[in-house]
């Protein structure tokens, strides 16, 4: 699952989105969407999956000699890189991880994971704070750990949805500690050892999470709201994920309207 699937969970950012920032934020996602489909949907052999992706990075590399691109998608991109001045590599680094999860199905350990973050979600916070006006060391720091957190929480709460597709984004060391098999998780079975894994990896989820809250208050107006939002909605998924005592495979925790009140609430400067 691409750093794209983390909108599922926090819809109110298109709600908030500057009326300015929708025509660049739309290219971004929609560059995003197309790529993420090419490594995730339909029955392409992944050789072809592959190609597909190096024709997006061809195109990309196009922009970047300031030629022409050959398709409304890139034409749009194109657009709005040039007048917003936008970074290129971020999106060098989307293209990078779902390369990867075409060919990568396992993470040895949590720096593994970690390193694929940042190129699948990371890039998106560093765009939009381009865009914002705001991409400081520090407050890139702070987007780096929210959008990991994002990540991460998609990740444990659609364990079984990624085991459909072959992959499982449980670090192996982490499994092989706690002695949850992936026959457990085929089988969906939550028992003691299951408990203690996902406490674990939702721990972990918390933490930077709340490192990089305090992005919520650097960034002001309508922005920072919708940064609080969508912290308060990444806390909300992993409380759920907890009220559930971690059984994800028959509780996929979502957020519901009743979630949203309590985020708005939450969401107050703080």
């Amino acid at each position: 699952m691409s750093s794209i699937e983390h909108y599922e969970n926090f819809p109110v950012a298109s709600i908030l989105m500057p009326k300015r920032l929708r025509k660049p934020v739309a290219a971004i996602y929609h560059f995003a969407r197309a790529a993420d489909d090419i490594a995730d949907e339909g029955e392409l052999s992944d050789e072809e999956r592959l190609k597909q992706l190096d024709e997006f990075r061809a195109k990309l590399k196009r922009i970047e000699a300031h030629e022409v691109p050959r398709t409304a998608l890139f034409e749009n991109l194109a657009a709005e890189i040039r007048e917003h001045g936008l970074p290129m590599q971020p999106l060098y680094d989307l293209l990078d991880a779902f390369s990867q999860d075409v060919m990568k199905k396992r993470y040895a350990n949590f720096d593994e994971l970690l390193d694929y973050c940042r190129r699948s979600a990371n890039p998106v916070g560093n765009l939009l704070l381009h865009l914002y006006g705001e991409a400081t060391p520090v407050n890139l720091a702070y987007s780096d750990a929210i959008c990991t957190s994002l990540q991460l929480i998609n990740f444990w709460q659609d364990v079984s949805k990624d085991w459909a597709i072959a992959r499982v984004y449980l670090p192996q060391d982490d499994l092989a500690v706690h002695k949850v098999s992936e026959s457990q998780i085929a089988q969906g079975i939550v028992d003691d050892n299951w408990r203690a894994l996902m406490r674990l990896e939702v721990q972990r989820a918390r933490e930077m999470m709340l490192y990089g809250k305090p992005l919520g208050t650097i960034l002001t107006g309508r922005i920072g709201l919708e940064m609080r939002m969508i912290i308060a909605g990444g806390l909300r998924i992993l409380d759920k994920i907890e009220a559930a005592d971690y059984d994800m495979f028959n509780r996929r925790p979502v957020l519901r309207p009743f979630d949203w009140v309590i985020m708005l609430a939450k969401s107050a400067p703080f």
